[in-house]
């Protein structure tokens, strides 16, 4: 390489920015994808998973299919199809249940539950492109379902609307619930998640499933945080779901939300390696690039972590750039300091350090603070 070469970024595009994950299935993954790309994860299980391998639901709903075979098998995740064989299996239930779907019309929602049906020995008629569940619901109302038996492997709670338009077309519904959603039996992580979201020390917060994010809501009210959650969430936190369905109960508290257009784990990443750096703000100060970031800034493209008291500072700073703020102003801005404003020129002083760059915030003798904005910006910025 040459010296004169310029050198790409070590940091990922998610670098200073913090995102929580509420998955349970697939956390690990979709964790390391992000820490990938320089993001920090704070991860908060909003669910547990709980097979149902000796669960009496799960046994009646294998014995009446294999007793009375259904027109039309739907399998939704593959987890739930190779489970729902598996504890055939354990009964000694599993050849006459294979057997019995052999003759039976299978739609799969997507290429993961192909492979596990193909895997079971069985073929499946059709699958979406979408990966959607609405898409399957479609063509379904589309091919008409009047008195046929229709049996859809669940996955951890009924699918919204998706049984009751089938029942409204005439069908005949069995549900197969295979595994099932429980709170988390230690609510501390979801309780860190839901107190990081109202500080707004989180950027974005993932939801993988309908079911979690409804949990992540319920566990806010219970604590009495509803309203401050939602507000975050509608603000300054960005909620970014993998899909149209898992969106349903944030949508109906109101809020808006992110998606890709692929309903992928790898997608959703790389929407939000696109939405957070566009949301961060980004100003010419002291004839240097700032960007301010979630945990951290980036300075002509240099990432420069920056303690939690001085990204308080140095946001209430850029809230009016290139206008001088006040140290009781910016007091209010740190919490748990009191009334002593010796603690601003503290914070201030380890702001500028980790920066590098102290002329970036300049002291404006008894006044206050004020970000060092290049000239041919202020009039852009005149107005505050």
């Amino acid at each position: 390489m040459y010296d004169d070469e310029p050198q790409r970024p070590e940091h990922g595009p998610l670098a200073g920015f913090t995102v929580g994950v509420t998955a349970a299935r697939r956390a690990d993954e979709l964790g390391a994808l992000l820490q990938r790309r320089g993001a920090a994860v704070l991860h908060a299980p909003a669910l547990r998973i709980v097979p149902l391998a000796d669960d009496s639901e799960l046994l009646a709903a294998t014995k009446e299919i294999i007793q009375q075979v259904p027109d039309i098998a739907v399998a939704t995740t593959a987890i739930g199809f190779r489970g729902w064989v598996e504890a055939a299996d354990g009964w000694g239930l599993g050849e006459d249940l294979l057997a019995r779907l052999r003759g039976v019309r299978i739609l799969a929602r997507g290429p993961k539950v192909k492979g596990a049906i193909r895997a079971a020995g069985l073929t499946e008629e059709w699958s979406p492109a979408s990966e959607s569940m609405a898409e399957v619901l479609d063509r379904l109302l589309e091919e008409g379902v009047e008195g046929l038996r229709i049996a859809i492997q669940l996955h951890g709670e009924p699918l919204p609307g998706f049984v009751e338009a089938l029942k409204a077309g005439g069908a005949e519904v069995v549900g197969v619930p295979v595994y099932r959603w429980l709170p988390p039996e230690d609510l501390g992580p979801v309780d860190r998640l839901l107190d990081a979201t109202v500080a707004r020390t989180l950027d974005a917060v993932t939801f993988t499933s309908a079911p979690a994010a409804a949990s992540l809501l319920s566990r806010a009210e219970e604590r009495g945080l509803l309203d401050e959650v939602l507000a975050a969430l509608a603000h300054d936190v960005l909620p970014a779901c993998v899909g149209p369905v898992t969106a349903l109960p944030l949508q109906a508290r109101g809020l808006d939300t992110v998606q890709p257009e692929r309903f992928r784990l790898g997608p959703l990443v790389q929407l939000l390696c696109q939405e957070l750096p566009a949301r961060a703000r980004s100003l010419p100060v002291a004839g240097h690039q700032l960007e301010i970031r979630g945990h951290a800034a980036l300075v002509d493209g240099d990432l420069r972590p920056v303690p939690p008291a001085g990204m308080s500072l140095l946001r209430a700073l850029a809230r009016r750039p290139g206008w001088v703020v006040s140290r009781a102003d910016l007091l209010r801005t740190l919490p748990g300091a009191g009334r002593d404003e010796h603690a601003v020129e503290t914070a201030m002083a380890r702001l500028r350090n980790a920066l590098g760059t102290p002329k970036l915030i300049q002291t404006v003798v008894k006044r206050g603070y004020r970000l060092a904005l290049d000239p041919h910006a202020e009039a852009k910025y005149a107005d505050g």
